[in-house]
C-alpha cells in the first residue's frame, strides 16, 4: 500500500509554526484499524484523511470529499486546523480546481473556501453555558493549581471546559503558565470533559498586534497533551468571546510554544468562519 501524505503547518504562513496536522489523501477504501495505525506512525496532533465518496470522483476535479480526523490515541468528531491543512492540500498541491470544497465528516458538512490571504473554514458555532466552580474544582486545582480563574463555561457538544483566567494577567502568563496535563485524565474520568481551554482577554495594541482574546487549549483525554493552534476550541471561544466583547468579527492568538493566529466571523445562520493560513513542509509516500 502506497498512501500520498503531507504535512501542513496550519494557522501560520511561517513553517515549523502553528499547528502541523498530516493530510492522506485516499485512492480507495482503507482497512479500518489502519488509520489509527497511520496517525500513531505519524505522531502529530492529527493526521487527516481525505476519501472520495463515489468511484468516478477525483482529487482534482471534484468539490466534496469524505475527512475523518486521528490523534495518535482515538478518532475524534472535529479538527479544525486538520480540516485546514486538508484544504491547502487540494487547493495548492493537488490543484483542485474549485473555489470551495465540502467535506462530509462526523461533525456534519463542513466548507473551506479559498481566499485571498489563506482559506476560510464554515465551522459550527457551539454555545457555552456557565460552569459550577465546584463540579470541576479538582480537575482545575490539579491543571493550574491557585491560578486565579474570573469565569467558567462548559460546552455540552464539544465536551470542552472553558476556564477564563483573571483579567489581571496578561498574555506572557498565559505563554509561561506550566499546565499539569498528566494528571487530568485520571482526576476527570467520567467522560464529561475531554477538553480544557484556558483563555484570557486580550490587550490593547502597541508594538504588537491588538489580540481580541488568547487560548491556550489541552487535551490529554485524547492523547494530546497542548495542541499549538486548535480550530475546534476557536468555535467555542468565538460564542464566548462575542457575548463577552459584544463584537462579530474577532483577532486571536493562540499562546503555544509554536503559536498561531486566527481571524472569526460570525454568521447570522448560527456558524463561524475561521480564517488562517498554511504552509506545507513535507510531502511523500506512506508504504506499509
Amino acid at each position: 500500500m502506497k498512501l500520498p501524505v503531507f504535512v501542513v503547518d496550519a494557522f501560520t504562513a511561517k513553517a515549523f509554526h502553528g499547528n502541523p496536522a498530516a493530510v492522506c489523501l485516499l485512492e480507495n477504501k482503507l482497512d479500518e484499524d489502519m488509520h489509527q495505525k497511520i496517525a500513531r506512525e505519524m505522531n502529530l496532533s492529527e493526521t487527516a484523511f481525505i476519501r472520495k465518496l463515489h468511484p468516478t470522483d477525483n482529487f482534482t476535479q471534484s468539490s466534496c470529499f469524505g475527512l475523518r480526523w486521528f490523534t495518535p490515541a482515538s478518532e475524534v468528531p472535529l479538527c479544525g486546523h486538520a480540516t485546514l491543512a486538508s484544504a491547502a492540500v487540494l487547493f495548492d498541491k493537488i490543484k483542485n480546481v474549485n473555489s470551495t470544497l465540502t467535506f462530509v465528516t462526523l461533525s456534519g458538512e463542513l466548507k473551506a473556501r479559498r481566499a485571498e490571504d489563506g482559506i476560510i473554514l464554515d465551522l459550527p458555532l457551539y454555545p457555552a453555558h456557565p460552569q459550577d466552580f465546584h463540579e470541576v474544582e479538582d480537575l482545575i486545582k490539579t491543571a493550574i493549581g491557585d491560578t486565579r480563574v474570573q469565569d467558567m463555561c462548559y460546552s455540552p457538544d464539544t465536551r470542552k471546559l472553558l476556564v477564563r483566567l483573571s483579567d489581571t494577567y496578561k498574555r506572557s502568563f498565559l505563554e509561561n503558565l506550566k499546565v499539569n496535563t498528566q494528571d487530568l485524565p485520571q482526576v476527570e474520568s467520567t467522560g464529561k470533559v475531554k477538553g480544557l481551554i484556558l483563555t484570557l482577554k486580550g490587550e490593547p495594541g502597541g508594538q504588537t498586534p491588538a489580540f481580541d482574546f488568547y487560548s491556550r487549549y489541552f487535551a490529554p483525554w485524547v492523547g494530546v497533551a497542548e495542541d499549538p493552534v486548535t480550530g475546534s476550541a476557536h468555535a467555542v471561544l468565538s460564542s464566548y468571546w462575542s457575548q463577552q466583547l459584544g463584537k462579530k468579527d474577532m483577532h486571536a492568538f493562540q499562546c503555544s510554544r509554536r503559536g498561531g493566529e486566527l481571524e472569526m466571523s460570525l454568521r447570522p445562520d448560527g456558524r463561524v468562519d475561521i480564517r488562517g493560513a498554511t504552509a506545507v513542509v513535507l510531502e511523500g509516500t506512506l508504504t506499509a
